[in-house]
């Protein structure tokens, strides 16, 4: 089997200091370079690197890294500033006809490069590399005492052995993903992003480029906030017409500043931006936030080029600015009417409008926030980065994103899944109409609606996705300020019975329990409660209720190991303002920590949300409606519930035919440059290679080989089905393709024979089956996203199954979490778990075995468009698909966790 090798264009990357290199294919231009790079080599690292010190050493590998492209041989090189800064390469060993390639592996450093991560760069795009060429192992000779480069391969996170032979040792490398390895890559990235957004969020100075004489215009804007909100260190501004501007010190042009700044906020014409981000560059600006609207593809493609180019990291263009309170740092760079509050909530927003709403709303309500970054078209600086800064800011533990994008949503979603398990992770879920369903073929792909695909994404990351900013915010209130509750049980407290049924209502209508109580919990709270009470869930305390009473009654149910968390409804009433005694001062007044979270409604306040404040112990949110207050509590609830749960993981599948898969796709892909829908034979032969169960087949070209595979393949009970077949048929049954319940070698043939009379040329055979034993009919299937990747759906099978619309989906890679809540998710679950006893369970097994194999399958093959599996029929001796079809694209691999910038 060879190798083809299809190294990576030129990406660029962050080192572990934050600065930036460029990875690539060495080119025959790089010759100079490469020679350069190994001749300023200490004599010790030279010899460490070609086991002796000979000058002709650096040359041959110069020449050999430098070649011209060929078959099994890859290089990269890291490059800064123009120098190549590092080398990795790698030649493929001869392999025989079914065995997987593998390949020696070389990797050098220049001198005084060491310790910043270019070699583990290196080597993870070299790896990326040598999968999509085939390759299964990296071998490497060192010597024994090379204990760098040793530790480099040991730290890399793949599975390394040692055989050491005298004052040698040699390393294999396999080079199969696991866990182990991405949380290694995930790790190395964190602390590479973190550094680089240091200059951008914590500067030691900042420039304001643009910053106009009349007050209106927006650099000045920011000049004024800046200084409005005591910036913690040196601030000048940048305009060729005045030489101070809101008493800060103004120079002509970037060149002519008497230091460097850390941050550059641009706010200069469209036309302005690439020669001035240019400027910033050469002078050693490390961050730039572009406020300015209107750049054309040109100018914005210049802009990157440039950021990239000198390793600047960079926000916007057309943002609002960005912000950090840290009392050491101060630093308020955007053009908002109003300071923000200083906080712990870190918020990310693509639209300035919603950044300003935010902005204003957790301020107001007195959340605060920590840092503020208003991502704008999002060149650079992404959700993904803002995630990793709030994960390492022990100032933040709240995060919210309002993103309208995703550029890698599956990196996007392993770096959210870890960050919630730390902090609750909101975002509001737009654009969640039907319009964006659009037309497909197959079942699966008219299934997978982007809302259905946004939707896997948070659930699987742990993501509280709200459906509007104020229901956001309303959540926010309440996971800043109260502990999370442990389940779904909601105890409601009222002054007035009908406010108490009222949000009951609400709770569960979103989701949540409203459970009776016990007889002893009962009798205790209504020796708490005035005359009158009623003690049930709802508890309607009455108008005549008093704080104590009130605060006595929370407390108990606050206490009570039956309830979760305790809603508290209130309403004035004459009695309350006759006497003084306030029940809302049962929440105001109320001293020490409850265990569970506290919420109340108010139905008389003017305010969408509140925090109340209490003497020594939390606030409590406090909202208008009981809607409001019943929604974050079921977000908080669903939220525990994940949080609570072990991460999931990836099972190891046994008896997969990786090389048999590929070689199914590579002859098809040959035959068909363009993609399309597999025939049945290659239907079942890729999926044999994933021993993916699949009813008995057999193909028919005429009448007479229709009957002979009848009679071979009738079950029991003699009776077979009948399947036309041609290129591009999806739906068999809308089409009139099928016959079913045959009888008989004369039933087969008359059934043929009417087939190809209705069909005519157009069919091009037949496919015989052995009708299947009743079950229940699932549908499973995976339709790849051009921007999310493999998708994974499950639900009811059939003919209904679109009209029924009973899915659930989870993105690929599917942990065995996923595969139970895609198996528990649907309306039909209970079918498959022996409902009420009218049947026994199904293969339950068998049914995660099959979606983990198709989950497998799809991350494979990534020419995988679609597989459509319905129906599959599930009984309790086991699961069997009866239909199949699978479409394939011509399409590279792309790793979605390699380290590279947008």
């Amino acid at each position: 089997m060879g190798a083809t090798t299809h190294p990576p264009s030129e990406v660029h990357a962050l080192l572990a200091d934050g600065s930036t290199v460029a990875i690539r294919r060495a080119r025959p231009d790089d010759r100079g370079e490469v020679l350069r790079m190994h001749e300023g080599m200490s004599q010790e690292d030279l010899r460490l690197r070609f086991f002796g010190v000979n000058p002709l050493y650096a040359r041959e590998a110069a020449a050999r890294i430098c070649a011209p492209a060929r078959s099994g041989y890859c290089a990269l090189v890291a490059v800064a500033n123009g120098r190549v800064d590092g080398v990795a390469e790698y030649s493929v060993h001869p392999a025989g006809r079914d065995e997987w390639p593998s390949a020696d592996i070389a990797l050098a450093v220049a001198e005084g490069r060491h310790g910043q991560g270019i070699g583990t760069l290196l080597l993870e795009h070299l790896v990326h590399a040598a999968r999509d060429a085939g390759i299964r192992t990296f071998t490497a000779d060192a010597l024994a005492e090379n204990h760098a480069v040793l530790q480099v391969f040991a730290d890399l996170g793949l599975r390394t052995s040692r055989h050491f032979e005298g004052t040698e040792v040699r390393c294999t490398v396999h080079l199969e993903e696991d866990e182990h390895y991405l949380s290694a890559v995930d790790e190395r990235g964190r602390i590479a992003d973190v550094a680089s957004l240091y200059p951008l969020l914590r500067p030691h100075s900042v420039v304001v480029v643009g910053a106009g004489r009349r007050p209106g215009s927006v650099g000045r804007a920011v000049l004024r906030n800046l200084r409005a909100g005591r910036f913690g260190g040196r601030l000048h501004a940048v305009n060729p017409h005045a030489r101070a501007i809101e008493r800060t010190p103004t120079y002509p042009s970037v060149g002519s500043l008497p230091f460097t700044p850390d941050l550059a906020v641009l706010a200069v014409p469209a036309t302005a931006v690439p020669d001035t981000a240019e400027e910033c560059g050469k002078l050693g600006v490390r961050a730039l936030v572009v406020l300015t609207a209107g750049l054309d593809h040109e100018q914005g493609a210049a802009l990157l080029a440039t950021c990239r180019h000198y390793g600047m990291r960079l926000v916007g263009p057309n943002c609002l600015g960005i912000a950090h309170t840290d009392d050491t740092v101060r630093l308020n760079a955007t053009f908002a009417a109003h300071r923000p509050l200083p906080g712990r909530a870190g918020i990310a927003v693509q639209s300035g409008g919603v950044g300003i709403a935010l902005l204003e709303r957790f301020s107001r309500l007195g959340i605060g926030v920590s840092s503020f970054v208003s991502l704008g078209e999002k060149y650079d600086v992404s959700g993904n980065d803002m995630l990793q800064w709030w994960e390492s800011d022990p100032g933040t533990d709240l995060a919210v994103l309002h993103l309208e994008s995703f550029g890698n949503p599956r990196a996007f979603s392993r770096t959210a899944r870890r960050v919630a398990r730390s902090m609750p992770v909101l975002t509001v879920d737009a654009d969640r109409s039907d319009a964006g369903r659009r037309a497909a073929a197959s079942h699966t792909a008219a299934a997978a609606t982007p809302t259905m695909t946004r939707q896997a994404l948070f659930t699987q990351a742990g993501i509280i996705a709200t459906r509007s900013i104020g229901e956001l915010v309303d959540t926010a209130a309440l996971l800043r300020t109260q502990p999370l509750p442990a389940g779904p049980r909601i105890a409601v407290v009222s002054n007035a019975g009908g406010a108490g049924v009222l949000a009951a209502d609400a709770c569960v209508e979103a989701g949540l329990t409203v459970p009776g109580f016990d007889d002893q919990l009962i009798r205790e709270l209504l020796a708490d409660l005035p005359p009158g009470a009623a003690a049930a869930n709802p508890v309607d305390a009455t108008p005549a209720v008093t704080a104590e009473q009130m605060r006595a009654c929370v407390d108990r149910l606050a206490a009570d190991a039956a309830v979760d968390a305790v809603l508290v409804v209130l309403v004035p009433t004459a009695l309350a303002t006759g006497s003084g005694d306030d029940p809302l001062q049962a929440l105001t007044g109320a001293s020490g920590r409850r265990t569970r979270p506290v919420a109340a409604v108010l139905l008389d306040q003017d305010t969408p949300v509140r925090l109340l404040t209490t003497p020594d112990g939390p606030a409590i949110p406090a909202y208008a409606e009981p809607q409001q207050a019943a929604r974050a509590l079921a977000h908080a609830a669903r939220y525990a519930s994940w949080r609570a749960e072990p991460p999931g993981s990836v099972p190891p599948l046994q008896e997969i035919d990786l090389a048999g898969a590929a070689a199914v796709v590579e002859e098809y892909l040959a035959a068909h440059p363009e993609g399309g829908w597999l025939d049945p034979r290659a239907c079942a032969a890729l999926l044999g290679r994933y021993r993916i169960p699949q009813l008995p087949w057999a193909w028919a070209e005429d009448e007479d080989a229709a009957a002979r595979a009848a009679r071979n393949l009738a079950g029991p009970d003699g009776r077979v089905a009948l399947k036309a077949y041609w290129p591009g048929l999806v739906h068999k049954s809308e089409q009139g393709a099928l016959r079913l319940d045959l009888e008989g070698e004369d039933q087969v043939r008359q059934a043929y024979l009417d087939l190809r009379t209705r069909f005519g040329d157009v069919m091009t055979g037949a496919l015989v089956q052995p009708m299947a034993r009743r079950g229940t009919e699932l549908f499973a299937g995976v339709v790849r996203d051009e921007v999310f990747g493999p998708l994974v759906l499950f639900g009811l099978g059939g003919t209904a199954t679109e009209v029924l619309a009973d899915h659930a989906a989870r993105l690929a890679p599917l942990t065995d979490r996923d595969v139970h809540a895609l198996i528990t998710s649907p309306r039909c679950a209970p079918l498959l778990f022996g409902h009420r006893g009218a049947a026994d369970a199904v293969d339950l097994e068998g049914l995660e075995q099959l979606l983990l194999r198709l989950s497998r399958m799809a991350c494979d093959l990534p020419q995988l468009a679609e597989a459509d599996l319905n129906p599959v029929v599930a009984r309790p001796d086991g699961i069997v698909a009866l239909d199949v079809g699978i479409r394939l694209l011509p399409r590279h691999a792309h790793d979605p966790y390699l380290r590279r910038l947008r």
